[in-house]
């Protein structure tokens, strides 16, 4: 027996969602098949569970993205995407400021917002240890790469624990 949908109702236009048979349902990314063809920092693996590129979705990025122990990225921004962050496992650094002289420093189970255009590194503070993070991007994942920086001008980051 088909299930009835008829008994959503369905606010504004959402025809650009619908499937086959004309129905806008959830889609479903299932574990392993993700998205991994995305925009890229060295050392930052980023594959998303829901984009544009797999899903009809149109304004929203959502993904997890992993570092490698002593992992710190590129300097690089989002241009307009606004982007929000879950640390799942590990600790982070984020470094910003005009010469990235100032940090702040995420745990298991910590959000952050970074604001668009923002240059920023981010790092895994963990020698040892992975850091896992879900990261959400409006509209989508977009990732600008700058001019490297030097670890020593990195306050704090090469006399980490």
């Amino acid at each position: 027996m088909e299930p009835d949908f008829s008994k959503y109702v369905l606010e504004g236009d959402n025809s650009s969602y619908a499937n086959e048979s004309g129905l806008v349902v959830p889609v479903v990314t299932r574990a392993g098949l993700e998205f991994g063809a995305t925009g890229q920092s060295s050392g930052a693996t980023r594959i998303s569970g829901v984009s544009a590129q797999h899903t009809p979705a149109t304004k929203l990025w959502f993904g997890k993205v992993s570092n490698e122990s002593g992992y710190r990225s590129v300097p690089h921004h989002h241009g307009e995407a606004e982007t929000g962050g879950y640390v799942l496992s590990g600790r982070a650094r984020i470094y910003f400021g005009e010469r990235f002289e100032d940090y702040l420093d995420l745990s298991e189970g910590d959000w952050v917002f970074v604001p668009p255009f923002m240059p920023h590194v981010e790092c895994n503070l963990d020698r040892d240890n992975p850091l896992t993070w879900m990261t959400t991007r409006t509209p989508e994942n977009i990732v600008v790469n700058l001019d490297e920086v030097a670890d020593a001008d990195l306050r704090d980051w090469l006399d980490r624990p």
